[in-house]
């Protein structure tokens, strides 16, 4: 009994832990919103409000993110068809 009353916070803790750690993930990695902030990066460069240099420094690495992105996709697909098959 004692041990659940010691541990229950500590649990708590995790688990929002990982909440939090998936909701980032989900945000830095999430292809669509990637997409997006492409787009309205180059939209900010054409209209002149952000300089050459941190257009191109923004832009290097929301496309890191991107590839980041794709490559845990593919990851998930085959991991999935592993499943499916196995």
């Amino acid at each position: 009994m004692l041990h659940k009353l010691v541990s229950a916070p500590i649990n708590l803790v995790i688990k929002i832990g990982e909440k939090v750690k998936e909701e980032a993930d989900k945000e830095l990695y999430d292809l669509p919103t990637i997409q997006q902030k492409l787009i309205q990066l180059q939209m900010m460069y054409e209209l002149d409000e952000i300089p050459e240099e941190a257009y191109k420094a923004k832009e290097e690495e929301l496309l890191i993110r991107y590839e980041t992105a794709k490559r845990l996709e593919i990851e998930q697909w085959e991991q999935m068809t592993k499943k499916k098959e196995g």
